[in-house]
């Protein structure tokens, strides 16, 4: 896995060991931001359930201001703060060891341009994150959330919290849902 484009262009990442996170694969990256291509630029991103932290090291890589990292696994943190020191994006980065509701509650101090999921997929944890971040107030009315989830995700809950799917992007085994305010 590497970094696709940008000021770290073709850096090899590492991930953490084992079957607790699924890496999202380069092509299906490169999929994701050429759809937030527009969006991405001195953006403040947030990468959740990040495992190795690619998707925000790849927003730092293409511009993003600033990017906060959150997952709850020892090995992971230590793999995002290995990869940022790779790619030298270090400066860029909020990085945490947290429960995913502790820390949207109490780290994030701004609101986001871009908020990726990308939760154990079984799980459906989506339905509890996204009812959770906008009730923190942190879905401003130009934050995107991405959502890397498995085919079975359900959304029928956005009409609730008045968020709506704007794009869809399915791979083989999974897709990409690009969800903002009404």
């Amino acid at each position: 896995m590497r970094v696709i484009a940008g000021t770290a262009r073709s850096i090899n990442l590492i991930t953490p060991k084992g079957f607790d996170t699924r890496p999202t694969t380069d092509k299906y990256k490169e999929t994701l931001f050429n759809c937030l291509q527009s969006y991405v630029g001195n953006c403040v991103f947030v990468d959740l359930f990040a495992g190795s932290g690619a998707i925000g090291i790849e927003a730092l890589s293409r511009g993003a201001a600033k990017a906060y990292f959150c997952d709850n696994s020892k090995e992971a943190i230590n793999c995002i703060k290995e990869n940022l020191s790779k790619t030298k994006l270090a400066d860029k980065a909020v990085v945490y060891k947290e429960d995913v509701s502790f820390f949207v509650k109490n780290r994030i101090k701004e609101i986001p341009d871009i908020i990726f999921l990308d939760p154990p997929f079984k799980l459906h944890l989506e339905k509890d994150i996204i009812p959770f971040l906008v009730s923190t107030d942190l879905i401003g009315e130009e934050t995107i959330i991405v959502v890397e989830c498995d085919y079975d995700s359900n959304f029928d809950f956005l009409d609730d919290l008045n968020l709506e799917i704007f794009k869809e992007k399915e791979y083989k085994t999974n897709k990409h849902v690009f969800i903002c305010k009404k």
